[in-house]
C-alpha cells in the first residue's frame, strides 16, 4: 500500500506525488505512471495502492470490506470464501441513458447512442472527477482482456477507489503483475472509476457508496479511454466488460478488421468424438448463461464452455473465423439459476464467489427466486431488511454472481488458447413470445447478417427501465457498439468477404420463448435446446434434413427421443404465420430507417426479399 498519510486535501502537487508513489512502486511503463500521478492529483485520494492481484491482495481487501459493514463473509462450511453484497436500491443495473459515446464527430456515434461533444464532456468530467476520492483510497487495477500472451488480447488500466470493483476484477480479468509484464512500455486503455461521493475529514463511509445523480458512463473511442461516474454496479464500473471489450473493442474491431459481440462461446461435442464450436447471441438475461453450460439430456452429447457473454472474432491464417473470450470470469444473472436449469453453473459458484443483491439466509448462505427449493424462513433481502413474501423478490431480478471461469466444471479446455477456437455457427435469438420460431437457419451469410440486424426481444431487468417491452436490439448489441449501427452492420457484411463462403459459420436463429394462449411456455428449454444444438452441428456438414420457407430453413425432423411434447406443441413451435410476419417486416423497415443513409443496402435488399417470399 502506498499512503500520503494525513496531508491537506489537495495540497499534493504533481512532482511531489509522483515521487512519493514511484519510491515505492513502478509499473514500469512511462506513460501509466505519469497517468496515475495526474489522476491522483486530481482526484486527491488518501492513499494509491496499485494491485498485484494475487489472492493475498484478494484476501485482505475482502477482509477489510467485511471488517467495515460492508460485505458479509458467508457460511464457510456452505459457501467457502464467499462474500454477500447489497447495493443501493438506486444502483442496481446498466444506464443506458448515462452512458455516452463521445466521439469527435456526432455523425460518427450514431443514433443508437447518446453524444456529447468531448470537450465539453471532459470539462464536466473535471468538476466531478476533482476530490472526488478524498478520505478513500485509489487503486490502480492493471488487467488484461483475453489470454495471456495472445494477437487478441487488450491491456487496460482501471483507476477506481471502489474495493468492490478490484474484487470483481480479480475475478473477471487477468489482472495484477501479469497484467503489467504483458503491457511493458506499450499502451492501454485508460480508464477512470469513482463511486462519486468523497468523503470529508472525519466521515464514515457508507455501505455502498454511489452518487446516482451525477452519474455518467463515458466512451471516448479514438482515445480508447472511458470514464465512469456515480455507480458501483458492475456494468457501469467493471470498465473491463461492456465498456472495454465491447463498446471500445467494437471501434477497434472495426478499424482493425475483427469483431468485439455480445456473444457466448460453446464447444460442443458429438458422441462420435467431432468437436465444433458456437457462438451465440441473445440481449442480457435471455439465457446466454444457460446454454454456455448446458447439460444436454441427449446422451453422448457435451457442451464446454469457452465463455457466456463477450467473444472477439478474427481470421484466422486458414480462412476461418477464430473466436477468443476476452473475460476470465461470469457476472451471471442469479435468479432462476438452480440445480435444474443450470446443474453447472450451481457448481461453479459453491465457492469463492461475489454475490450482490441476491438473499442472505439466516444460515449465511444466500437464496434467490427460481432456486431449488422452497424458500429460507429467515432471510435478509437485496435491500439489507428481514425479508417477508408480501415484500415481493427477497433478491432483485438483475442479482448477480461474480466467479472464475475456471472453477466451472466443463470450463473447456482450449479456453485460454491463445489463438482463440474456430467457429462452425453463428447462433442469434432474443425473448419472443411468438411469430418467431425455435430455430431456423439462413440462406447466406449477409440472410444471416440481415437476421443479425433484425433481433428484436422483449427487455430484462439486466437494464433500468420497463421490463417485458418488446425493443430492437441488433445483434444484442444496442447497448454495447461504439459506433454507427449502420457502419457496424456493413462491417459484419465486410468480414463476409475476407473468407471464401464454404469456410464461414452458418448462421441461425432461435427462440426458446414462444408461449401459448394460456402464456405457458411451448418448448422446454435448458438441457432440451441440446436437440436444437444436435441439428444445428449437423446442418453445419449438411448432414441433418431441413426444408426452406419464406423466412430461412427450418428442421423437417428434429431428435425429440424421450421427450414427450405435443404434435400441435411442436407444430406451434415451426409454425410461420404469414400476416405477423409481414407486420414484423413493416417493423424493421420502419427501424431500419434509424440508421438513415448509413444502412447497408444489401440488407435492405434482404427485406425486400423477405416480404416477396412472403408474399
Amino acid at each position: 500500500m502506498v499512503g500520503f498519510g494525513a496531508k491537506p486535501r489537495g495540497t499534493l502537487q504533481l512532482e511531489t506525488l509522483m515521487n512519493q508513489v514511484m519510491s515505492s512502486y513502478k509499473t514500469g511503463n512511462e506513460e501509466l505512471d505519469r497517468w496515475i500521478g495526474e489522476m491522483a492529483e486530481l482526484c486527491r485520494p488518501a492513499g494509491v495502492h496499485v494491485c498485484d492481484g494475487s489472492d493475498r491482495e484478494y484476501g485482505e481487501l475482502a477482509a477489510q470490506l467485511v471488517r467495515e459493514g460492508k460485505a458479509t463473509a458467508l457460511n464457510e462450511a456452505m459457501r467457502p470464501h464467499s462474500l454477500w453484497f447489497h447495493s443501493d436500491a438506486e444502483d442496481v443495473a446498466r444506464v443506458e441513458e448515462c452512458t455516452f459515446i463521445c466521439s469527435r464527430r456526432e455523425e460518427d456515434a450514431g443514433p443508437t447512442n447518446h453524444w456529447v461533444e468531448p470537450g465539453e464532456m471532459k470539462r464536466k468530467l473535471g468538476g466531478l472527477f476533482s476530490g472526488c476520492m478524498e478520505g478513500r483510497t485509489m487503486y490502480v487495477v492493471p488487467y488484461c482482456m483475453g489470454p495471456l500472451g495472445s494477437p487478441f488480447s487488450i491491456v487496460g488500466v482501471e483507476i477506481t477507489d471502489s474495493a468492490y470493483v478490484v474484487l470483481n476484477m480479480k475475478w473477471m480479468t487477468r489482472m495484477g503483475k501479469e497484467a503489467l509484464k504483458q503491457l511493458g512500455n506499450g499502451a492501454f486503455s485508460a480508464g477512470m472509476h469513482s463511486v462519486g461521493a468523497p468523503l470529508k475529514q472525519g466521515q464514515k463511509d457508507v455501505r455502498w457508496p454511489c452518487h446516482v445523480k451525477e452519474r455518467c458512463i463515458v466512451h471516448f473511442p479514438e482515445e480508447r479511454s472511458v470514464w465512469s461516474y456515480g455507480s458501483g454496479y458492475g456494468g457501469n464500473a467493471l470498465l473491463g466488460k461492456k465498456c472495454l471489450a465491447l463498446r471500445l473493442a467494437s471501434v477497434m474491431g472495426k478499424e482493425e478488421g475483427w469483431l468485439a459481440e455480445h456473444m457466448l462461446i460453446l464447444g460442443l461435442t458429438s458422441p462420435e468424438g467431432e468437436k465444433k464450436y458456437i457462438a451465440a447471441a441473445f440481449p442480457s438475461a435471455c439465457g446466454k448463461t444457460n446454454l454456455a453450460m448446458l447439460t444436454p439430456t441427449l446422451p453422448g452429447w457435451k457442451v464446454e464452455c469457452v465463455g457466456d457473454d463477450i467473444a472477439w472474432i478474427r481470421v484466422g491464417d486458414d480462412g476461418r473465423l477464430w473466436a477468443v473470450n476476452p473475460e476470465a470470469g461470469y457476472f451471471g444473472v442469479a435468479p432462476g439459476t438452480s440445480m435444474k436449469t443450470n446443474p453447472n453453473a450451481m457448481r461453479t459458484i459453491a465457492k469463492n464467489t461475489i454475490f450482490t443483491n441476491v438473499a442472505l439466509t439466516g444460515e449465511g448462505d444466500v437464496w434467490w427466486e427460481g432456486m431449488d427449493g422452497s424458500p429460507p424462513e429467515k432471510m435478509i433481502s437485496w435491500l439489507g431488511k428481514v425479508w417477508k413474501p408480501s415484500d415481493g423478490p427477497a433478491a432483485h431480478p438483475n442479482s448477480r454472481f461474480t466467479v472464475s471461469a475456471k472453477q466451472n466444471p466443463i470450463y473447456d479446455p482450449m479456453a485460454n488458447d491463445p489463438k482463440g477456437v474456430p467457429l462452425s455457427a453463428i447462433i442469434f435469438g432474443g425473448r419472443r413470445n411468438g411469430v418467431v420460431p425455435l430455430v431456423y437457419e439462413s440462406f447466406s451469410w449477409q440472410h444471416g447478417v440481415f437476421l443479425g440486424a433484425s433481433v428484436s426481444s422483449e427487455s430484462t431487468a439486466a437494464a433500468k427501465g420497463e421490463v417485458g417491452k418488446l425493443r430492437h436490439d441488433p445483434f444484442a448489441m444496442l447497448p454495447f457498439c461504439g459506433y454507427h449501427m449502420g457502419d457496424y452492420f456493413a462491417h459484419w457484411l465486410e468480414m463476409g468477404k475476407k473468407t471464401s463462403a464454404d469456410k464461414l459459420p452458418k448462421i441461425y436463429y432461435v427462440n426458446w420463448f414462444q408461449k401459448d394462449a394460456e402464456g405457458k411456455f411451448l418448448w422446454p428449454g435448458f438441457g432440451e435446446n441440446s436437440r436444437v444444438l444436435k441439428w444445428i452441428f449437423e446442418r453445419t456438414s449438411d448432414k441433418a434434413p431441413a426444408k426452406k420457407t419464406a423466412i430461412g430453413s427450418i428442421p423437417t425432423s428434429l431428435d425429440l427421443s424421450g421427450l414427450e411434447i405435443l404434435t400441435e406443441k411442436l407444430t406451434a413451435l415451426f409454425s410461420i404465420d404469414r400476416e405477423a410476419w409481414l407486420k414484423e417486416c413493416d417493423e424493421i423497415k420502419n427501424y431500419f430507417k434509424v440508421f438513415s443513409s448509413r444502412m447497408p443496402s444489401e440488407l435492405l435488399r434482404e427485406l425486400d426479399e423477405l416480404i416477396r417470399r412472403l408474399h
